[in-house]
């Protein structure tokens, strides 16, 4: 590959066919470079440490992995609907993660876990979104809260079930959909009734 057709785009798509290879604990940046015909000091110019690199291509993976959801949580429909909408979306898109590319998926669960700064800025923007839904539906009544924010937090905690790659084994159980809605309608009739 000619260095000037090398970009960061490139790098992390690389990246990640190395990851799939190889794995999370004997991918090196030599091998990232080896695999684009460059020097690993091209790969460097880039990404200035392999954790560098790595915190990238988690970041790159968790937000494609979460695409569409900031849009769900400013959509016009009403808030109920919108908690239940985004939950759903998020639950599908890590479900097909899992469920798609087990490999790639472990290989992303290991990187999620090393890098905590990038997944607690990822949480930190979910929440967010669950927090812009959750005060909406106060603003129009829908919901009762005293405060969105904890709220939002409580939600995204107590769906982790439906989130978190710890229970990604569970989530091609014939019950899960049941057990989703199940505790979506909890938490939206919570929401409801203030309590």
């Amino acid at each position: 590959m000619a260095e000037g057709a090398l970009t960061a785009e490139v790098i992390l798509s690389t990246t990640e066919d190395v990851l799939r290879r190889f794995g999370p604990a004997k991918a090196t940046v030599v091998d990232v470079a080896r695999a684009l015909g460059v020097s690993h000091g091209s790969v460097y110019r880039h990404f200035p440490t392999k954790t560098a690199l790595r915190e990238a291509v988690t970041q790159r993976w968790l937000d494609r992995a979460h695409a569409g959801l900031g849009e769900l949580a400013a959509a016009d429909t009403p808030a109920p609907q919108r908690l239940r909408d985004w939950l759903a979306a998020l639950f599908e898109a890590k479900r097909r993660k899992a469920l798609g590319d087990p490999e790639l998926f472990a290989t992303f669960s290991v990187l999620v876990n090393e890098n905590s700064a990038v997944v607690a800025a990822h949480i930190a923007a979910m929440v967010e979104d669950l927090t812009r839904i959750v005060a909406d539906g106060v603003a129009s009544g829908d919901f009762t809260t005293p405060d969105p924010a904890v709220s939002a937090k409580a939600v995204f905690d107590a769906t982790a079930r439906f989130h978190d790659p710890a229970h990604a084994a569970d989530w091609s159980a014939p019950d899960v959909d049941a057990a989703f809605d199940a505790v979506v309608s909890l938490l939206v009739a919570g929401l409801r009734s203030g309590n």
